[in-house]
């Protein structure tokens, strides 16, 4: 189904080189962020009130192809129930073997060419479905703390080159960006249910895949005209009536999916809001040029960069990310504002207490809820 082999060599083949930085600068800023990563933790416990007994799961700070081989074995971990699937369908297809090395190849290129395009956008991620053992070649950049399901990585090279841009201080910068990376690894150790309820829902949602490539071809001759710009479609009235995001994610969509997706989508718009609200309410004790960081980072994502970059994050739903983070961020401080914090960690009690898609947009509606 994926040749991953030939997936990572497309993309550290394709990737992009980092800024121009010294041996110095390079260890300099490692070694910073690995302290800012383990500070974090303490920020975050005492900001939110949420913390693990058996503390947090590993740190990498990768380079861009660190960051590329260490998403390969997460994605392999998520879909292999999909894969397996697939391919013992086409087993019983005449001439499927070929057709699953041929599509494999094609399918390796293509997601080595989005991992590419990825790999230079990402500051930081929690990689919720990370094996528990660090690939041997990431070994040197791990912290060493005990294997367990998941890791931050942050992306050293990312990092500087955003602070760069925004000329912003960059010891404020790492610190602000490990904030947000450090909530997100506490909400996944701090609520141990929350990474299996995700999971559950993300394979219920492959389980729902259509992997007849003739379905799969017609809907993507349908979505076609839904991308703005690209095949003269109207995608943006679509997505702001609520019928898509003229992402290809729409294209694979059953009506079961959408229904998995609408609670997915309330529940990363959550997290992600979740950790917007941390890393700026720590507050300028903590990080003192904050308000100026956030200012020029909002500028920049809404700016975004040029006419091809829109189309590419159109097309891989990363629009629809920035949205999770602005309607999140707004549902967390309006409940925090009715009910405090300890009212608001009300939400990560059970699957039940999470708010469903139309409350993110109406907190007062989860508040009464959960506070009758």
């Amino acid at each position: 189904m994926v040749d991953w082999g030939l997936a990572v060599s497309t993309a550290t083949r394709l990737v992009r080189s980092g800024p121009e930085v010294s041996p110095d600068e390079a260890r300099a800023a490692v070694a910073e962020l690995r302290r800012h990563a383990a500070s974090s933790e303490r920020h975050v416990r005492e900001f939110t009130g949420m913390g693990s007994p058996e503390g947090g799961t590993p740190v990498l700070v990768v380079d861009r192809p660190g960051w590329i081989r260490a998403n390969v074995a997460g994605f392999r971990s998520v879909i292999t129930p999909l894969t397996d699937r697939m391919q013992a369908r086409r087993a019983d297809v005449p001439g499927g073997a070929a057709l699953g090395v041929v599509g494999g190849k094609v399918t390796g290129l293509e997601v080595g060419m989005l991992l590419a395009f990825m790999s230079s956008r990402v500051l930081g991620q929690y990689e919720t479905f990370a094996p528990a053992d660090v690939p041997a070649d990431l070994a040197p950049l791990d912290d060493a703390r005990p294997a367990q399901p998941g890791r931050l990585l942050l992306v050293a090279p990312n990092i500087v080159q955003v602070e760069r841009e925004l000329e912003v201080d960059p010891h404020d910068f790492r610190l602000w960006v490990c904030l947000h990376e450090e909530t997100h690894r506490t909400q996944f150790t701090a609520v141990p249910w929350l990474r299996d309820h995700i999971e559950g829902e993300i394979q219920a949602f492959l389980a729902e895949t259509d992997v007849d490539p003739l379905t799969l071809l017609e809907r993507l001759r349908e979505a076609a005209g839904s991308l703005p710009g690209v095949f003269g479609g109207n995608g943006t009235d679509q997505a702001e009536a609520g019928e898509g995001t003229g992402s290809l994610m729409d294209v694979v969509q059953t009506p079961a999916q959408r229904a998995i997706l609408g609670r997915l989508t309330a529940v990363m718009s959550l997290l992600e809001g979740h950790a917007d609200v941390v890393m700026d309410g720590v507050g300028p004790q903590v990080v003192p040029s904050v308000a100026e960081i956030r200012e020029k980072f909002q500028q920049r994502r809404a700016k975004g960069a040029g006419r091809m970059d829109q189309v590419l994050r159109r097309l891989l739903g990363m629009d629809a990310k920035l949205r999770q983070y602005q309607d999140g961020a707004v549902f967390v401080r309006a409940v925090v504002d009715a009910v405090g914090m300890e009212g608001f960690n009300r939400v990560w009690t059970s699957p039940n207490t999470l708010p469903t898609k139309e409350e993110v947009h109406n907190p007062s509606a989860w508040v009464a809820r959960m506070h009758r």
